[in-house]
């Protein structure tokens, strides 16, 4: 979300360029860089794990070795590709994906996945869902246009409620507000 001023997508382009900086100050050795970028940047890299892993402790794990993974490479980081937060999130995704493979189970045999009952959706069902969806929307349509790009941000960004409230530029009491305020609103015209 954008101010008509500009200031928002200046603050990110800034923001963009300080996490770039670091990175490269990190390459070249220096620690104290290295620092402000894990302070800057691990908050949404390591929601980006937890969403992927669902689990706290090994995204946590992941976090760390992610982290290990930026200082042993920040060389390799090439400003000109793309932002010092897509590179670490790419490397938080990468990691993620392989440690979700390494605790996938051995392959069943084929009688046994044969058992296993089709979890595709019946045409009733992608129906109901799509009219659930459907319905999702047009109560979203009811709430006020900041409190709806609110309660998308919330639950589609990975942010935390603290960086959305920076981001959208309200008190983090305020945003809170709006989310618990909106969610009740939702559940109230869901049920009706």
């Amino acid at each position: 979300m954008s101010d008509p001023s500009g200031t928002t997508d200046d603050h990110d382009a800034a923001s963009r360029a300080r996490l770039n900086a670091l990175l490269d100050a990190t390459a070249r050795g220096d620690q104290a860089a290295f620092a402000e970028l894990y302070r800057l940047a691990s908050r949404h890299v390591f929601a980006v794990i937890v969403r992927m892993v669902h689990d706290r402790g090994e995204a946590e794990d992941l976090l760390q070795d992610v982290f290990v993974s930026a200082w042993r490479r920040a060389d390799s980081f090439d400003g000109t590709r793309g932002g010092a937060m897509t590179w670490l999130v790419t490397l938080a995704r990468n990691r993620a994906i392989d440690r979700l493979r390494q605790h996938r189970e051995a392959p069943l045999d084929e009688a046994a996945a044969a058992e296993i009952p089709d979890e595709d959706p019946t045409p009733a069902a992608a129906a109901e869902a799509s009219e659930e969806r459907a319905r999702l929307e047009r109560c979203m349509e009811r709430l006020e246009a900041a409190q709806r790009g609110a309660v998308r941000e919330a639950f589609f960004s990975g942010a935390t409620y603290s960086e959305l409230a920076e981001r959208l530029r309200v008190p983090l009491g305020t945003l809170k507000s709006w989310i618990r305020r909106s969610l009740m609103q939702l559940k109230t015209c869901l049920e009706q």
